[in-house]
């Protein structure tokens, strides 16, 4: 066991600029993600107010015979 520090202690530490490097890789693929589940849901939002709309002017039947025409 006294040797198992050895084994522990990393044999390379970073430096200043990987670890600036490595946070902004982060940074940018959080912004990526963060972006293209954004536009998903921003798609279903719209998708879903569309129909929404299209059904109450009747454009589009009712669902299952859920009548919500209010013109």
């Amino acid at each position: 066991m006294a040797h198992r520090m050895n084994e522990i202690v990393p044999s390379h530490l970073c430096t200043k600029e990987e670890v600036n490097e490595m946070i902004e890789t982060a940074i940018r693929r959080h912004n990526r993600n963060a972006s293209i589940i954004s536009m998903w849901l921003g798609a279903f939002c719209l998708a879903a107010f569309t129909d929404g709309l299209l059904r109450m002017v009747g454009q589009i039947p009712p669902f299952m015979g859920i009548d919500i025409s209010v013109l």
